[in-house]
């Protein structure tokens, strides 16, 4: 756009995360004039601090593990060392293709990108440095970041997923404060580069928002990888030195290693950013949203990380793609927080979808479950995983719900999702078949087993 032309647009989207990103594509394709608005860089924590480097991280430590492991499929084979150097440089490779790949769609779009912090200065505006746009509709995506405790300061041994992310060097030993998604997937990439490993989780078990067998197996196999978990017991403080980090516990204990890692979630980034004065409410920085991801302020929307809800990129690009259609009078379906798949890349991997049982239950009444263990699937004998998937339905209604664990289960949450998402009965999941050998294999027994007719499994 030149300097001369109007700074009015159709769509003004505030963060170039997956959801802001998404909302500008999804919107520029449907003719409207878009302006998008990032400080940082274009695609955001998940591109950048978050999925993408962690992912490629838990890759190269599937690697040692294949490598340490190799004589037990009659593969002579060890690892030597870590090379972290050459990790990160594989690692960033990985985000640099990727994001030359967005900065290329975005300009294909003839998207308006604006470099700059983005300051709402009323619900139709925004400031960019000594610029102001104007839009008939205002996208806030400005998503979040890592958090931490109070009194719990971030620096020198002590820090959040940001840091450990380009760590030159692997510890020899690691506390990590926090046993959900984030906690545990560093754990299991620390662990398999040789480090020591305990997870402090101040609930009563490790990744908390799913299924409480999911945990209890989760935990299970993390006691053979020798990673320690200390769960229901609080942080209480830390101190540090040259050489090393000790934590206290609530329970009086005290727990030293080469580093911290603050894993307690993350909070949204809306501060200082103008939406109070522009009249639009926050909650503990959140914006809160109805379920067409409008805001309180008529033509004001929100997406990503900044709705409460599940924080995945995925859910923020399916947020971001929604707002774009419903601005452009298409009516979308809204996205159903229970109806996104997560994925937890640790080894073994979690996945699931839906309602847990208990949830299912409290809103059902009555429910089935049936567990599948991977011992009976062929694919998952020969790579030498275990681990289960089990599906919950409604008393003679459609499935709720499924979550798996084991090695690759996140390759199979697509069918899942699919079966949840358009409330399939386990007699329509039961007739469609299955590739032999695969993993796949594994929830077509599971909905078989819930029709009434079970084959590789008990009724």
């Amino acid at each position: 756009m030149t300097d001369e032309a109007p700074d009015t647009y159709d769509v003004l989207v505030l963060g170039g995360g997956s959801g802001g990103y998404a909302c500008a594509l999804r919107s520029a394709q449907l003719g409207l004039r878009v302006a998008l608005i990032e400080r940082d860089k274009l695609g955001g924590t998940c591109l950048h601090r978050g999925c993408i480097p962690t992912k490629a991280l838990l890759h190269a430590a599937e690697v040692a593990d294949t490598a340490r492991d190799g004589a037990r499929f009659g593969v002579n084979s060890s690892v030597e060392s870590i090379d972290m150097a050459a990790v990160l440089k594989y690692q960033q490779g990985v985000v640099a293709r990727l994001h030359k790949g967005l900065q290329g769609l975005v300009s294909a779009a003839s998207i308006d990108y604006l470099d700059g912090f983005g300051e709402v200065t009323s619900p139709t505006t925004v400031r960019v440095g000594d610029r102001t746009v104007t839009g008939r509709r205002l996208v806030l995506a400005t998503g979040s970041r890592a958090r931490s405790l109070p009194g719990l300061a971030i620096g020198g041994r002590v820090l959040t997923s940001d840091q450990a992310l380009g760590l030159t060097e692997v510890p020899s030993s690691v506390i990590i404060l926090g046993g959900g998604v984030i906690g545990v997937e560093f754990a299991s990439v620390f662990r398999s580069f040789g480090a020591s490993v305990t997870i402090v989780e101040a609930l009563p078990r490790l990744v908390p928002a799913e299924e409480e067998s999911i945990s209890k197996a989760l935990e299970r196999a993390f006691r053979k990888r020798g990673i320690v978990s200390r769960t229901g017991v609080r942080f209480a403080g830390v101190t540090q030195d040259d050489s090393s980090v000790t934590v206290t516990l609530e329970d009086g204990s005290t727990l030293t290693a080469d580093l911290l890692l603050v894993a307690v979630g993350r909070e949204p980034v809306s501060d200082g950013m103008g939406f109070e004065a522009a009249g639009i409410v926050t909650d503990r920085g959140f914006v809160p949203t109805d379920e067409r991801l409008g805001t309180n302020v008529p033509g004001v929307y929100a997406v990503g990380d900044l709705v409460p809800g599940l924080q995945l990129a995925h859910r923020g690009f399916s947020h971001g793609v929604f707002v774009a259609e419903d601005i452009a009078g298409m009516n979308p379906d809204p996205v159903l927080d229970r109806r996104i798949p997560k994925v937890t890349y640790c080894d073994p991997e979690i996945a699931s979808v839906g309602l847990t049982e208990a949830a299912a239950r409290a809103e059902y009444g009555e429910v089935r479950s049936y567990e599948y263990n991977l011992g009976g699937n062929g694919k998952s004998q020969i790579l030498g995983t275990t681990g289960f998937v089990t599906v919950v339905r409604a008393v003679d209604g459609p499935v709720v719900g499924i979550h798996m664990i084991g090695a690759r289960m996140g390759e199979q949450i697509g069918e899942a999702q699919l079966v949840v998402g358009w409330e399939a009965m386990p007699e329509d999941v039961a007739p469609l078949v299955h590739a032999h050998p695969t993993q796949n294999e594994a929830l077509g027994e599971a909905h078989l087993a819930l029709a009434g007719k079970p084959l590789h499994a008990h009724a």
